[in-house]
C-alpha cells in the first residue's frame, strides 16, 4: 500500500480523496493555485504546495507543477479526482514515466474511451447496443450527408467532448451549417480537438449510468444503476439509485452488458459506462467516463462500498474483495449538486465571502463540501459548492429526508440553487421517477 499520495485536484473531491488517506494510514500532498491559499484542502493535508496562478491552465492543469511536487516529497502514487486532469491520458503516462502511480484507468484505455468516435467502434465490436449514428465527419458536407442517413432531430457531438461542451442540437437540415461550426469551435477551444461525429437525437429517455470496479487480475464488479436523467443543458442536476424504472430483468442486462464492456476495453480502476434507456425499454451505450464520477456517493450510500478507497486499493496493485454476488442495495440514495448560482438570473454564477454556514445532520445525511464560516468563493472554476446526499429503506422515504434536509441548509453570502432543488423534489414528476432529460429543458418557470 501507498504511504503518500499526491491530490491533483481541488474542492470538495480533494477532501475526499483526503479523508480517505487518513482513514487508511496515507499521507497526502495537497496542490493549491494562488486563488485557493485559504481552501481547506489545504489545511487538511499533511503537505501543501502553490503550483501557479489562478487560473487552471496554470496551475491545476500545470502538469510540470504537480510532478515537480510529487518527485520533491516523494509520493507513490497522484489521485486526480474528477475534472482536471483525471481523464487526460498523457498526464497518466508521464506519472507511469516519472516512477508514480496513476490512480485512474491506463493511459492506453484512456485513449481508446475518451475518443468518443473510438469508443463506439469498441463497443460495436463487444455486440454493445450504441446510439445509431456515424463515425467523425470532416466537413461539413460529409455531415449534411451523414444527417439525411441518421434522419432529424440529431445531435452533433465532439469526439473529445465533456461537461455538455461541444453538442449541439440540430431539428432540421436549416440548422445544420451553424451547430456544426459553433459545435466545432467549442470543441477546439475547450479540448484542442475540433472532431465530431453524428448521434440520431433520442427523445424521451432516460439517462443511466453503471457504476463498476476492474483490478489488474481481471476481476469487474458492477455496483448498480444511477438515474442522472434530471440535466439542465446536458449537465446533472440530481441522481439517484436505484433508478425506478430500471427492472430486475433490465438490471441484470445492464450489469452484464457493462462487465463485457469493460473487459473488451481492457480496464482498471473505478469507472462508469452511460446508457441512454428509451421508453420502450432499450438501452444504448453513450459513452464510458474513465474516472470517479461526481456523483459516486450515492452508489457508496447504497452499496457500502467506499468507491476512493477501492480505487486506491486497486492501483497499488491490490484484488478486489468483493465478487458480483456480494452487490447488496437494500437502500435508495439521492444526491443534489449545490450550486454557487442565481436560478433566478439565468444560473448567473455567484461568488462571494460565506456567511452563516449551517450544515444539515441526521443518520444517512452526508454533505462533501469545501465551504467553512469566512470562506471567499473565488470567480475562477466550478460553480459547484457541494453535493447533498441522503439515504433511506424506500424511494419515499429518500425523498422526504432530501426535502428536510434542503429545508435545513443555511448558506449566506453567495446565491445557491437549495431552493430549485427544493422544488424539483416536489413536483410530480419527480415523485413518480418519470421525468426524463428534456424535462428541465421544457419546464415551466
Amino acid at each position: 500500500m501507498f504511504s503518500k499520495i499526491l491530490i491533483a485536484n481541488r474542492g470538495e473531491i480533494a477532501i475526499r480523496i483526503i479523508r480517505a488517506c487518513k482513514e487508511m494510514g496515507i499521507s497526502t500532498v495537497a496542490v493549491f493555485s494562488e486563488a485557493d491559499r485559504d481552501a481547506l484542502h489545504v489545511s487538511l493535508a499533511d503537505e501543501s504546495y502553490c503550483i501557479g496562478p489562478a487560473p487552471a491552465a496554470q496551475s491545476y492543469l500545470n502538469m510540470d507543477a504537480i510532478l515537480m511536487i510529487a518527485r520533491f516529497c516523494g509520493v507513490q502514487a497522484i489521485h486526480p479526482g474528477y475534472g482536471l486532469l483525471s481523464e487526460n491520458p498523457e498526464f497518466a503516462q508521464r506519472c507511469e514515466q516519472a516512477g508514480i502511480e496513476f490512480i485512474g484507468a491506463p493511459a492506453d484505455v484512456m485513449r481508446k474511451m475518451g475518443d468518443k468516435d473510438m469508443a463506439r467502434r469498441t463497443m460495436r465490436q463487444a455486440g454493445v447496443p450504441v446510439v445509431p449514428g456515424c463515425d467523425l465527419v470532416a466537413t461539413l458536407e460529409d455531415a449534411i450527408r451523414e444527417a439525411k442517413q441518421i434522419g432529424y432531430p440529431l445531435l452533433i457531438k465532439a469526439r473529445a467532448g465533456g461537461g455538455g461542451r461541444g453538442i449541439r442540437r440540430v431539428n432540421g437540415e436549416s440548422e445544420l451549417a451553424a451547430a456544426y461550426r459553433s459545435a466545432a469551435a467549442e470543441a477546439q477551444s475547450a479540448f484542442g480537438d475540433g472532431a465530431l461525429y453524428m448521434e440520431k437525437l433520442l427523445l424521451r429517455v432516460k439517462h443511466i449510468e453503471v457504476q463498476l470496479l476492474c483490478d489488474r487480475k481481471g476481476h469487474v464488479v458492477c455496483l448498480g444503476e444511477r438515474d442522472c436523467s434530471m440535466q439542465r443543458k446536458n449537465q446533472k442536476v440530481i441522481e439517484e439509485s436505484p433508478a425506478v424504472c430500471v427492472s430486475g430483468e433490465l438490471r441484470k442486462q445492464l450489469t452484464e452488458t457493462t462487465a463485457l464492456a469493460a473487459r473488451e476495453a481492457g480496464y482498471v480502476g473505478a469507472g462508469t459506462i452511460e446508457y441512454l434507456l428509451t421508453e420502450d425499454g432499450q438501452f444504448y451505450f453513450m459513452e464510458m467516463n474513465t474516472r470517479l464520477q461526481v456523483e459516486h456517493p450515492v452508489t457508496e450510500m447504497v452499496t457500502g462500498v467506499d468507491l476512493v478507497k477501492s480505487q486506491i486499493r486497486i492501483a497499488s496493485g491490490q484484488p478486489l474483495t468483493i465478487r458480483q454476488k456480494d452487490v447488496r442495495i437494500d437502500h435508495h440514495a439521492i444526491e443534489c449538486r449545490i450550486n454557487a448560482e442565481d436560478p433566478a438570473n439565468n444560473f448567473r454564477p455567484s461568488c462571494g465571502q460565506i456567511g452563516i454556514l449551517h450544515i444539515p445532520g441526521g443518520p444517512n445525511v452526508r454533505f462533501d463540501t469545501a465551504l467553512y464560516q469566512g470562506y471567499s468563493i473565488p470567480p475562477f472554476y466550478d460553480s459547484m459548492i457541494g453535493k447533498l446526499i441522503v439515504s433511506a429503506r424506500t424511494r419515499e422515504d429518500a425523498i422526504r429526508k432530501m426535502q428536510a434536509a434542503l429545508c435545513e441548509m443555511v448558506i449566506e453570502g453567495v446565491n445557491h440553487n437549495a431552493q430549485m432543488h427544493l422544488d424539483l423534489l416536489c413536483e410530480p414528476v419527480f415523485i413518480d421517477g418519470s421525468y426524463t432529460t428534456d424535462y428541465l429543458a421544457n419546464r415551466k418557470a
